[in-house]
């Protein structure tokens, strides 16, 4: 086991180390203080589509037990608490009247975050959108992009003051192509056309919501959480090569393309051109103001090969095997350096801000054995992966602080209450936070910082 004390050495003493929940996973209330209903709500009461038919309307109970779960993030000895709010709460139908009770609720978590000395990262976007925009087509339809800016402005309003940090979305991929395209995700879509719809007006909608922060919130750091493929390809044969360089345009490429390059990635457009919307004169300008800086969330790499059927649909490719026969419990292959490469190869492509490694962890779904949890395999993932965020500090990237995902066991999205990422074990039944061993790990290291030996950027 990697000791913590000789881990810490390794970073600049102002490395920020945190943790990151977002509202629909942990929250609970979805009835609450006059919060209405998101996709999600709807979704995970549709038979089928969650495991069990688990939902959102307890899950860890965060929204009634703030204080002592603030207590725990202060427990946990990290300086930065990384939260998404809920749009539902804040303008419930998504458009027309603010709910003020919502505002109120992250007016004490900021404040509370204050009080503890932890620095506060707000996601605005972290896939609950209100309901009601499924009216208009949700993401599909451009008018959303203009309700998530009012949307920023308000939050941004009340909240910007006391925000040390502020992200539009959180991995855009997932509430594209793995809601729009591949149907696993709210709201199930299976549908290449709307999928590029849906990817078009959330880069919008990104630009759109910079706009409005900077306007608000000029001080306020604003940056984009993305959950970048380490894209491998599963041979070295052209074919295998050329699907990879697709599969990074089709994953990578159209977020990071028109974010940071003011333009789609040619590839995309030859292929899918035709279904995309309207891009409008002045729509990549306000996709690619500056940021900065941006958020990766890493787990596990993307690897694939050539599809080599024929009509296959753009990037036309099928997955590779693992390299490792090592994999977490959610049957993700474990592959700490394909992190690293990924970043170099992000750098290498994009004139890029600074970075935080926003989201990295593990699913291990040990459970309470006379009252402790003893995830050493997750424990061992964290300390591999910073091992390597280590090495990219080394190396000059501006990496300035990472968070594990998760704070505490929570709602996985379609894998329900099943699936365990926490650093903190949740007992559904009784709400019980217990602390796993992991956590206690990443405790030991956090608490080593801020420190002396402060880099000057």
């Amino acid at each position: 086991m990697i000791d913590p004390k000789t881990l810490a050495e390794r970073f600049p003493g102002d490395f920020l180390f945190g943790v990151a929940t977002a509202a629909f996973q942990i929250e609970g209330a979805s009835k609450a203080d006059g919060r209405k209903p998101s996709i999600w709500d709807a979704f995970s009461n549709m038979p089928g589509r969650v495991f069990g038919r688990h939902n959102g309307d307890v899950a860890c109970d965060h929204y009634n037990r703030l204080e002592e779960d603030l207590d725990l993030i202060k427990e946990m000895g990290v300086e930065g608490y990384r939260f998404s709010i809920a749009w539902p709460r804040i303008i419930p139908e998504g458009v027309g009247r603010i709910n003020e009770p919502g505002l109120d609720f992250y007016d004490r978590l900021v404040d509370g975050c204050k009080a503890r000395g932890i620095k506060t990262f707000a996601t605005l976007y972290h896939w609950d959108l209100p309901l009601s925009l499924m009216g208009d087509g949700g993401w599909t339809a451009r008018s959303t992009a203009y309700a998530f800016q009012r949307y920023a402005k308000v939050v941004m309003a009340r909240l910007g003051d006391r925000l040390d940090a502020v992200a539009t979305f959180n991995e855009p991929w997932c509430s594209v192509w793995l809601s729009h395209l591949y149907g696993v995700h709210a709201p199930g879509e299976r549908n290449m056309q709307a999928a590029l719809h849906a990817m078009h007006h959330t880069n919008l909608a990104h630009g759109l919501a910079v706009e409005a922060i900077r306007h608000v919130a000029p001080t306020v750091p604003v940056g984009l959480v993305l959950n970048a493929h380490a894209v491998v390809a599963g041979s070295d044969s052209a074919e295998d090569k050329a699907a990879a360089q697709r599969a990074f345009d089709f994953h990578n490429g159209a977020f990071f393309d028109p974010v940071f390059k003011g333009q789609y990635p040619q590839s995309l457009l030859s292929a899918l051109g035709e279904q995309m919307p309207a891009v409008e004169e002045g729509d990549l300008a306000i996709i690619s103001q500056k940021l900065d800086w941006w958020g990766l969330n890493y787990y596990t790499p993307m690897r694939v090969a050539d599809d080599p059927a024929e009509g296959a649909e753009f990037p036309a490719t099928v997955p590779a095997p693992f390299v490792n026969p090592e994999k977490t419990d959610i049957g993700w292959e474990i592959y700490p350096s394909a992190m690293g490469d990924l970043v170099a190869d992000l750098y290498r492509r994009y004139d890029l801000p600074p970075m935080y490694i926003t989201e990295n962890g593990a699913c291990y779904n040990m459970d309470l054995v006379d009252g402790a949890v003893d995830d050493q395999p997750r424990l061992d993932y964290y300390a591999e992966h910073l091992a390597v965020a280590a090495d990219l500090i080394r190396d000059g990237y501006p990496l300035k602080g990472y968070f594990a995902w998760s704070l505490m066991d929570n709602f996985e999205w379609a894998e329900g209450y099943r699936m365990r990422f926490g650093l903190v074990h949740v007992d559904y039944d009784t709400q019980q936070r217990t602390i796993k061993k992991s956590g206690q790990w990443y405790r030991d290291l956090a608490l080593q910082f801020p420190r002396g030996n402060h880099k000057s950027a």
